[in-house]
């Protein structure tokens, strides 16, 4: 990799890719390509070594055992809290999310420590599984277009002090709390429980992320009809009764 390519790590594709959230990847990397940027993706097994220098690095969702397993090698890998150290962007789903935070509920029934990148705290939900799409605002301060998703999960993430909301829902569950939030975010290092996949659903956040990474401000405009097509059908889904 050479120092003026824009660096995307796409974290263990082998546990953590059971619901197609490596199409944030996919995403993240065209929405780069289409501003003529140099862009190198690197996707990396459960195996082999976090790399450090990266700008954005994804993690998505899978099942409990994987999920388990990724966090435990995560924490003694230590390459993800020094690429956030160095400044680096990272945006999780679902048990992604949990992994980043203090803690959750392993498939073992047990604590499991996550890696402390951001304040919320996992649990397991005691009612009906969370399942269907999602409509939501985000969160002003992020200048962002409303969020559409789809979740699947058990999961109740309570966020701490250290980490503000990431969208506030209209349609559907979000962190499951019963308050209404959806996702967690702060400076550099954001969660979700939306599958879709999320940044194909909403590309304004992709886009975010790159211009978090590159620091800068804004971006050259792209086509977005197909992604605008996709926001719209998926938006309506969302709102139709039950």
């Amino acid at each position: 990799m050479s120092d003026n390519q824009l660096r995307i790590v796409w974290i263990y594709p082998d546990l953590l890719s059971t619901y197609g959230d490596q199409g944030n990847a996919l995403v993240v990397e065209r929405r780069a390509r289409q501003r003529g940027l140099d862009v190198a993706r690197l996707d990396v097994r459960s195996d082999q070594p976090i790399p450090t220098s990266g700008d954005i690095y994804l993690i998505g969702g899978g099942e409990d055992r994987p999920q388990r397993l990724a966090a435990e090698r995560l924490r003694r890998d230590g390459g993800l809290y020094r690429a956030v150290e160095n400044g680096a962007i990272v945006f999780s789903v679902c048990a992604g999310y949990q992994i980043l935070g203090q803690e959750f509920i392993n498939d073992l029934g047990q604590r499991e420590p996550g890696l402390g990148l951001l304040d919320v705290v996992s649990t397991r939900g005691e009612g009906a599984r969370c399942v269907g799409d999602v409509l939501g605002d985000i969160d002003p301060r992020l200048g962002l277009p409303p969020l559409t998703g789809f979740e699947n999960h058990q999961g109740v993430t309570h966020i701490g002090p250290g980490a503000r909301p990431l969208a506030q829902v209209r349609f559907g569950n979000g962190n499951g709390t019963g308050d209404g939030t959806e996702g967690a975010y702060n400076d550099t290092v954001f969660g979700t429980y939306m599958h879709g996949p999320v940044l194909a659903r909403n590309p304004q956040i992709a886009d975010l992320l790159l211009k978090l990474a590159l620091d800068v401000n804004a971006l050259p405009p792209t086509d977005d009809r197909w992604y605008e097509a996709l926001r719209g059908e998926r938006i309506a889904a969302a709102q139709q009764p039950a």
